[in-house]
């Protein structure tokens, strides 16, 4: 069985380079939503912003700001820049456990944005850096795939990955189609943009052609078994990679985080479309919200602060 801390800094790894990702492509899509001067540039960088826990459509009008701090703003331990470093330092307290060329890709990345010129190449060229930092998390991925065995340290790396990704998109729908919004998103490009924030844009005109609806955009993201960043294959994932982990672990109960998981994988599976468009769906996202922090909060408690006994053959 892996020493807790060490699945504890992998497991973080993978959350922390996923919300990185995530919020980069957040400030990539509010600073192209400027060029086209219409409301719904105003609109996007709002969702943006509410979907980190900043609702501020004051803030939201100051895009290229907005987005700076997204990106570069050291005092946000959420921000890019201050994922990256916690990634990093994770990374290099279970250097043993990582191979060198997932290492190198992390640590690259992390010297570009935390270089003294790192604000100015912001703003010399913001879209290109934020596809530059892309790009590199791309990477990373690609050569953990690759590079490293997929036994349990791969599986808690991955597990993060996909735990904070299920997150992150189901807090952007609650965003636009939550109750909380009085009303869903129904500007055209408002809803590209959403679909550009979840890499989703193309995958979606490929299903549903020129069709942006909000149903149709609930459906992919929630619901597609293929699409690597719909909820419903990220579920997936959290619970293959749980079930890979817990082989190690005997642990009873009902709220291990395999049969979490397994419930929430369960949910969406079943899950009306039919009825979401009578009732809504801000029960489900909320539900989706929920059942993450419950999974995040049952990882912590069987893989890091177990007890010993827990842990000792009967």
């Amino acid at each position: 069985m892996m020493l807790a801390r060490v699945a504890d800094s992998l497991y973080w790894i993978g959350r922390y380079v996923e919300r990185a990702e995530h919020f980069s492509r957040l400030a990539d899509v509010m600073l192209n939503a400027t060029l086209d001067r219409s409301d719904a540039a105003a609109q996007t960088a709002y969702i943006a912003l509410s979907a980190v826990g900043d609702p501020d459509m004051a803030r939201a009008s100051r895009t290229y700001e907005a987005a700076r701090t997204l990106v570069l703003d050291r005092d946000d331990p959420n921000s890019v820049v201050m994922s990256l470093a916690h990634a990093r330092e994770n990374a290099r307290q279970v250097r043993d456990q990582i191979t060198t060329e997932t290492w190198e890709r992390l640590n690259l990345l992390y010297l570009k944005v935390t270089a003294e010129t790192a604000s100015a190449d912001f703003e010399s060229g913001s879209s290109a850096f934020l596809h530059d930092v892309i790009a590199d998390l791309h990477l990373f991925k690609g050569a953990a795939d690759a590079t490293m065995s997929h036994g349990e340290g791969f599986r808690f790396l991955m597990l993060g990955v996909y735990l904070e990704r299920a997150h992150l998109i189901a807090r952007l729908l609650e965003v636009c189609f939550g109750d909380s919004r009085g009303g869903s998103v129904n500007d055209r490009l408002a809803l590209m943009n959403l679909l550009r924030m979840g890499c989703a844009l193309e995958p979606y005109l490929r299903r549903y052609t020129a069709e942006i609806e909000p149903t149709f955009i609930l459906e992919f993201l929630l619901f597609d078994e293929e699409f690597p960043r719909s909820i419903r294959f990220a579920t997936a994932r959290i619970e293959e990679y749980l079930v890979g982990v817990s082989r190690h672990v005997q642990v009873g109960g009902l709220a291990t985080p395999e049969r979490l998981a397994g419930r929430l994988k369960a949910r969406l599976e079943f899950a009306d479309l039919q009825e979401l468009e009578t009732i809504g769906a801000s029960g489900l996202l909320a539900t989706v919200v929920n059942e993450c922090g419950r999974i995040h909060e049952a990882i912590y408690d069987t893989f890091v602060a177990y007890s010993v006994e827990m842990r000792l053959p009967a």
